[in-house]
């Protein structure tokens, strides 16, 4: 009987191999290709003449202006994302749970909403908002935030419900309300600390997906990184592919440090209930 479940738990573990490289060698071929195609020079030689010029961003911006604008406007606009959806959604979702426990589910319908939405049906609905959003605070793309803030909400929502139900936030909020502590307080001293790990995957999957956005940002005529890279396909398809690979290597990674978070969290919670 031994002798079975050894062979068994061998070919479970021959077949699990099999399909993690097979799906490796799925999605990595299509990046050597990107990357082969970057270093191609004169001849049949190879250069990295192009990753030295993303890498001088001095150069680049020289070179490739419009490129340049994209990824600064990309980069403010994650940074405004991310805090103002921490700042709306973290307090919202806390409240919510100790204060308003009837109204989660309403709020939970209208975080997901987007979600069945689709993007181009969202910016119908967005541009004459945005309309007023040029004539009080102009065209900068930084105004994209209000907009990418609505995209994310899915996402940021259940990463930061999830954190909630793995803690008891109300026992943990009575004991700081007895103690003296404000709401302020019992928010951002006890709570906030208890989630911190759901609070990075909102940021991680916020920073992805605002990194790659193209459909809201080209129909609303503003630029960012993924618009940017569309123009460039047009004159420089060598540079095209490598600011798209570079981009998808850094979602790649904020994923993987996604998943390290929430694996450390969920260590450090089996220790503590040992």
């Amino acid at each position: 009987m031994a002798g079975v479940t050894r062979r068994r738990a061998r070919r479970q573990r021959a077949f699990r191999w099999t399909i993690v490289t097979l799906l490796g060698i799925f999605f990595l071929l299509p990046l050597v290709a990107m990357l082969e195609f970057t270093t191609r020079g004169p001849n049949g030689t190879y250069t990295l003449e192009t990753w030295k010029l993303l890498v001088d961003w001095g150069q680049l911006g020289e070179t490739y202006p419009d490129l340049a604008t994209g990824v600064a406007n990309s980069f403010g606009q994650v940074l405004l994302t991310v805090a103002l959806t921490l700042l709306l959604l973290v307090p919202t979702v806390v409240w919510v749970r100790l204060r308003l426990p009837r109204l989660r589910r309403v709020v939970e319908f209208l975080c997901l909403l987007p979600l069945t939405i689709p993007a181009i049906v969202l910016v119908v609905g967005l541009a004459p908002v945005y309309a007023w959003v040029t004539y009080f605070l102009g065209g900068s793309a930084l105004t994209l935030t209000f907009a990418y803030t609505i995209l994310v909400l899915p996402y940021a929502y259940r990463s930061i419900d999830a954190g909630l139900s793995a803690i008891n936030v109300r026992t943990l909020a009575e004991a700081s309300r007895s103690l003296g502590a404000s709401w302020a307080t019992v928010i951002w001293r006890v709570v906030l600390p208890n989630i911190r790990s759901a609070v990075l995957s909102a940021a991680f999957l916020t920073v992805a997906l605002v990194l790659g956005e193209f459909t809201i940002a080209s129909l609303l005529n503003r630029s960012n990184l993924q618009v940017a890279v569309n123009l460039l396909g047009k004159s420089s398809a060598t540079m095209s592919v490598a600011v798209s690979l570079t981009a998808l290597v850094l979602a790649f990674v904020l994923l993987m440090l996604l998943s390290l978070v929430g694996g450390g969290r969920r260590r450090t919670s089996l220790k503590e209930t040992r």
